[in-house]
């Protein structure tokens, strides 16, 4: 666990320094459209700056996306107690904790640290399950806080969506920038310049799901280790394999945040699925039984 810890602290750096430098590649792409190298200089400058302020407000952000709301214990006492009680298990600060209203069975964390750390849960996945399946879906989300996968999330949300946001508008003014169209731009350098941008986001989103996969897996084997119970949380699971169904605030920025995706499915949503397999989690928990 100490050297999940360690890793994902790596990672963070590690996905920031993709950011700057695919947000370079953009800058370097508009200065040749544009004939001024002071841009890409400003670019890496913007991204540096900018993946600072995310690294502090991003989990703001992510909750303002998803309309989660802020609960005391007199607002919900079951969830809250359940993440009361997990926190004490484990030794970390109580986070602060959400409900989301939404009917589809989900729950997530954020934060860049346990000290600054949120967990929300949806009104579906308060219906549907039990305490037993709760508190393991919530041990989970726990074990995201205790792991310090949430920085690492936090940190991809705010840069993926960034990389879009840019990747789209650099390819809009290639396009329909038409003051600039007298502009004398080699077709290769041009061809070399319209790959990058589609390339881009796509590189950014493959990043985020090569830090997430990975991360559901180790949050389920810590939430199972917490709670002693890796049955609880199988079947938690196999509930979701029949009641899931897709969030009414859907964004593939945040998909990789919720403890199951959110996305509305199809073939290139499970293609860049942030999420292992569900019967692969439930496999992975149904062998460990009998080891704690």
């Amino acid at each position: 666990m100490y050297g999940a810890i360690a890793a994902n602290k790596r990672n963070t750096v590690l996905i920031m320094a993709v950011f700057i430098g695919i947000i370079g590649a953009l800058g370097y792409v508009a200065s040749l459209y544009f004939g001024d190298t002071y841009i890409t200089v400003w670019a890496i400058l913007g991204a540096a700056i900018y993946a600072l302020i995310q690294y502090f407000a991003a989990s703001k952000l992510a909750v303002m996306s998803t309309g989660a709301h802020e609960i005391q214990k007199r607002d919900n006492p079951r969830l809250y107690r359940i993440v009361e009680n997990l926190s004490i298990t484990i030794g970390i600060p109580m986070p602060k904790v959400y409900i989301i209203d939404d009917p589809a069975p989900n729950a997530f964390a954020t934060g860049r640290d346990p000290k600054h750390a949120i967990v929300a849960a949806t009104t579906g996945i308060l219906e549907t399950m039990n305490d037993r399946e709760l508190e393991a879906v919530m041990a989970h989300e726990m074990g995201h806080v205790q792991n310090y996968d949430i920085r690492v999330s936090m940190i991809a949300f705010g840069l993926v969506s960034a990389i879009g946001i840019l990747s789209d508008i650099a390819l809009r003014m290639i396009f329909f920038g038409g003051g600039n169209r007298d502009r004398q731009i080699s077709p290769p350098v041009m061809i070399i310049g319209i790959i990058v941008i589609i390339l881009a986001p796509i590189i950014a989103a493959l990043v985020q799901m090569a830090v997430s996969r990975q991360r559901e897996y180790l949050a389920d084997a810590t939430g199972a280790l917490t709670t002693r119970d890796p049955q609880g949380l199988a079947s938690a699971l196999e509930k979701l394999k029949s009641a899931s169904r897709p969030m009414q605030r859907q964004s593939t920025s945040t998909a990789h945040l919720f403890f199951s995706n959110p996305l509305k499915p199809g073939t290139l949503a499970k293609l860049f699925s942030t999420h292992p397999p569900l019967d692969d989690r439930i496999a992975r928990l149904r062998d460990t039984e009998g080891k704690f």
